[in-house]
Parts: structure tokens; C-alpha cells; sequence
């Protein structure tokens, strides 16, 4: 437990942190998983606009510095390979 003001000040400050950085996974986890949704069963442009999403996302997430802006990097370049496919019409047809 907290005894000085410093202190009890640094763990208000971390748990409204852990709390502002929870919220953004699970949007950047909701993003995802919307857009895989769109390519598995959606149309190609809609596909389209959810990386666009996704990728402002991945974008905002890696600023705040809760993921790495690497791992942001690596993610988009493997979700815009899937939507290249997509749009090849590799992924998800209906066939």
C-alpha cells in the first residue's frame, strides 16, 4: 500500500492508464475481428473500408504506446496481403 502522496498519486495515475489502455485492445480487437469477418463474408470494398479501420487503428493504438509501432507495421502488412487476396478473389468465395 501507498504511504506517501507521491505514491498513492503514481497508482490513481496507473489505474486510469491500465483502464485507457484495456479500452483501446479491446477496440483494436474488436476492429480485427470485424475485419476478418468482412473478408471471410463480405464483399471486397466493404473489405477495403474495414482495413481502412483497422489500420487507423493499429496506427492510434502503436502512437498511444500501447502496442509497438512495429507490431502495428507487421499487422498491417499481413491484414493488406489477406485484402489483396480478397480482392483476387482468393478469400472467402462463395463457391
Amino acid at each position: 500500500m501507498a504511504h506517501s502522496l507521491s505514491a498513492k498519486k503514481r497508482v490513481r495515475q496507473n489505474e486510469k492508464r491500465n483502464a485507457r489502455n484495456r479500452w483501446r485492445m479491446k477496440t483494436l480487437k474488436e476492429t480485427l475481428k470485424a475485419f476478418e469477418e468482412t473478408i471471410l463474408h463480405g464483399k471486397p470494398e466493404a473489405a477495403a473500408e474495414a482495413f481502412r479501420k483497422v489500420a487507423s487503428t493499429l496506427d492510434k493504438t502503436a502512437q498511444n504506446g500501447v502496442i509497438h509501432k512495429n507490431t502495428a507495421s507487421r499487422k498491417k502488412s499481413r491484414l493488406s496481403a489477406r485484402l489483396k487476396l480478397k480482392q483476387a478473389g482468393k478469400v472467402g468465395s462463395t463457391t
